[in-house]
């Protein structure tokens, strides 16, 4: 039975130093960023700090980024309706230059792959985000 989606969402864990994508997840477009976190994780990796952005913020990544024996480094999210405060603004301000590395793989799928998916099914569009994955060694 196919589903059909709008989309593909590449979820990805890099290594920060040398760019390599360790492990992935390809969803649909309609799933939550943040219900991806757990897969993500890896046990295995030298840095024990988890990077990410605010979507993937929530009480249940919190407790497995712990569970895991990592340190948190998500983006703090805006209180609804109030200003950012201070050491939250300063402190997404420099996980921002962190994070930078791991956008820079995804523009360079996006640029010199021309990674667009065109496939129906989440498994083709596994398989070929997944090939884009293991193509996209950076250059820079």
């Amino acid at each position: 039975m196919l589903i059909p989606a709008f989309g593909y969402k590449s979820h990805i864990t890099i290594g920060r130093w040398f760019r390599l994508i360790r492990r992935f997840i390809v969803t649909n477009a309609a799933r939550h960023d943040g219900a991806q976190l757990p897969g993500l994780l890896n046990r295995y990796a030298f840095n024990r700090r988890v990077w990410a952005d605010s979507s993937y913020r929530s009480k249940a990544n919190e407790a497995a980024i712990t569970a895991a024996g990592r340190r948190s480094m998500v983006h703090f999210r805006k209180p609804k309706g109030r200003p950012m405060p201070g050491p939250h603004q300063r402190a997404n301000r420099a996980r921002s230059a962190v994070r930078l590395a791991v956008e820079h793989v995804v523009a360079e799928q996006k640029a010199r792959i021309r990674l667009f998916i065109r496939t129906t099914g989440l498994a083709r569009a596994t398989v070929k985000i997944g090939l884009a994955n293991l193509s996209s060694i950076s250059v820079a």
